[in-house]
C-alpha cells in the first residue's frame, strides 16, 4: 500500500526560514518518522513566492497582504500558494500540516492585520488555495488529528 504524502510547511523541520529567520520546529515523533519514511514534501510558501529571509512581517488586511512597513506583497503570497498547490498535484498530495497564524499558512487563525499579535478567524493565502482545491489542511495543533487520519 502506497502511504500518503504530506506537504509541510519547512519552518515546522526547523528550517530558519520564517519572516525573522528563525524555525517553529515541531518535535513529535511522527514527524520524525514521516521524515524517515520519505513522506514529507517541504515548502516554505514565502520564500517559494520569491520573498527573502529574514524579511519584514507580514499580514492579511482584508484581501491584501501587507508588510510592517505598509508594502503590499500579495503577490508574492500568491505565487508562493501557487507553487505549494503545484507541488501538491504533481505529487498528488491531499494533506497538507501548515503553520498556524501564518499570513501564508494559518488554517483556522491569522493576525488581524494590525501588528499587534491579535487573532482572528481566517487563513492564511496558501490554506486558502489548497482547501478550495480539495486539500486537506491541519497545523501544528492539529497534528494528532492528521496523524489519526493519515495512520489508520
Amino acid at each position: 500500500m502506497v502511504k500518503e504524502r504530506i506537504l509541510i510547511s519547512s519552518c515546522l523541520l526547523g528550517n530558519p526560514v520564517r519572516y525573522d529567520g528563525k524555525s517553529k520546529a515541531i518535535m513529535h515523533p511522527q514527524i520524525r518518522l514521516w521524515q524517515q519514511q520519505h513522506r514529507l514534501l517541504v515548502i516554505c510558501p514565502e520564500q517559494a513566492g520569491g520573498l527573502p529571509t529574514p524579511r519584514p512581517r507580514a499580514e492579511q488586511r482584508g484581501d491584501v497582504v501587507i508588510t510592517e512597513y505598509g508594502e503590499d506583497v500579495t503577490q508574492a503570497f500568491k505565487r508562493g500558494a501557487e507553487a505549494a498547490l503545484a507541488l501538491c498535484q504533481q505529487h498528488n498530495i491531499r494533506y497538507a500540516l501548515l503553520k498556524e497564524f501564518s499570513p501564508s499558512c494559518g488554517s483556522q487563525k491569522i493576525n488581524d492585520g494590525s501588528f499587534s499579535q491579535r487573532r482572528i478567524p481566517g487563513m492564511g493565502e496558501t490554506a486558502k488555495l489548497l482547501h478550495a482545491h480539495g486539500i486537506n489542511v491541519y497545523s501544528e495543533l492539529t497534528l494528532t488529528e492528521l496523524i489519526s487520519v493519515i495512520d489508520q
